[in-house]
């Protein structure tokens, strides 16, 4: 008779704490975020090229932070103190929206909030790859995703019962609602940052494991280096969510049409999420990952094809699906992939390849679309119809990506 399989252990406190923070700051940040391409556009009257620029810059910024945060995570063997360093920063980065009246400022805002949100991410995903067990890192990072997401649908709740009160169901976004949403969006900022700081603890690291550490990818398993390449193909089609929010008015859908359509989105999103990233552990990320690109690719081929509100609407809900299969099963495969003392460093490189390919993307996104100069672009469905292509033949490569271990470069 076999022995009993020994029984998965309870998840750990700093999961929750994690979950929780992450939750009340997708509460605070969601209510503007969905808001901020609408509000550049409709009040300040910006082209959708700079807030492509925006949107790139901001993540570029965030980028080449994570690298260094996750790897001095690595070098001080904790991950904690970054991580609340990272969500203050992006909690009083918030209140200089109010002022907003040109889009500097929205840059400026988002670059702050950005430079707060390179410092703790790496650590923080680092932090949840310390705590549990690796049996079920699929079902813990797909927890904080859903909790990440359960936060946002709440926030887009409450920025549309402002808009509903504030404007009624007016087709474009007034300057003092954005306002108004801009004060009530301290309030879960700020205890965000408590949570963490009080409720959070350091995982104590062997002390063979603190041995000097550098920044560079040497060291690395093969495999770690060959993800990281597919996925910077991928991200290289994945502009920025507000071209998708842009498209959804552009074909009809009021303001808060578009946040009834972002409510669903992240309802479907933080849905999915805790399953498959349970499915995960059991299945393997690689799957996946691949299937979620496929799921993207048709969710990008079908808005460049929209022709009304609804039929944004319904993609939406289906990219929630793409969301919940791959961002826990992408952050459980760098853990999977690199040795325990490198994860914050290896966190780094992978929310850097991402962010720094975003850049070109947005930029790409929007010039694609609405052209630059004198020449006015391809049109609408044209960024979409180039994502969703490169997303097809990144599934591909990652369906040829090999699992057994490789040598370390």
């Amino acid at each position: 008779m076999e022995p009993a399989a020994a029984p998965h252990p309870r998840l750990p406190r700093n999961l929750w704490v994690v979950t929780a923070t992450s939750f009340l700051t997708d509460v605070s940040s969601e209510m503007l975020t969905n808001l901020l391409p609408l509000f550049l556009a409709n009040v300040l009257g910006v082209r959708t090229a700079v807030i492509g620029l925006i949107e790139g810059l901001a993540e570029t910024t965030a980028s080449l932070l994570k690298v260094f945060s996750g790897w001095f995570s690595d070098r001080l063997g904790r991950r904690k103190g970054l991580a609340v360093l990272g969500y203050g920063l992006s909690a009083l980065s918030k209140p200089f929206l109010y002022f907003a009246s040109s889009w500097g400022w929205v840059l400026g805002v988002r670059f702050a909030d950005r430079v707060g949100k390179g410092l703790r991410t790496a650590p923080r995903d680092a932090l949840v790859a310390d705590s549990v067990d690796g049996r079920q890192r699929g079902l813990a990072f797909g927890l904080h995703r859903a909790g990440d997401t359960a936060g946002a649908f709440f926030g887009l709740l409450i920025a549309l019962t402002v808009l509903v009160v504030t404007q009624g169901g007016t087709a474009t976004l007034e300057r003092p609602t954005f306002q108004t949403i801009v004060l009530l969006s301290l309030i879960p900022a700020l205890l965000a940052v408590a949570v963490l700081a009080f409720g959070a603890r350091e995982v104590a690291r062997p002390a063979q494991q603190k041995e000097r550490l550098s920044l560079r990818l040497s060291g690395f398993d093969r495999r770690f280096l060959a993800f990281l390449g597919i996925v910077v193909l991928f991200t290289l089609g994945n502009s920025s969510d507000a071209f998708l929010i842009l498209r959804a008015q552009d074909v009809g859908l009021s303001v808060a049409g578009v946040l009834g359509m972002m409510m669903t989105f992240n309802l479907v999103y933080a849905l999915v999420a805790s399953p498959a990233g349970a499915l995960s552990d059991r299945l393997g990320r690689r799957r996946l990952l691949a299937a979620g690109w496929l799921v993207y690719a048709g969710v990008y081929l079908g808005f460049a094809r929209l022709t009304a509100g609804w039929q944004a609407w319904s993609c939406m809900a289906v990219y929630g699906i793409y969301y919940g299969l791959t961002e826990g099963a992408a952050r459980a495969f760098v853990a999977d992939l690199v040795p325990p003392e490198r994860r914050g460093t290896a966190y780094g490189v992978y929310h850097a390849a991402v962010g720094l390919a975003a850049f070109p993307a947005s930029l790409l996104a929007g010039i694609l679309w609405q052209g630059l100069g004198s020449w006015s672009g391809f049109g609408p469905a044209a960024p979409f119809l180039f994502g969703g292509g490169v997303a097809l033949l990144a599934a591909l490569l990652l369906a040829r990506l090999p699992m057994h271990p490789s040598k370390a470069v």
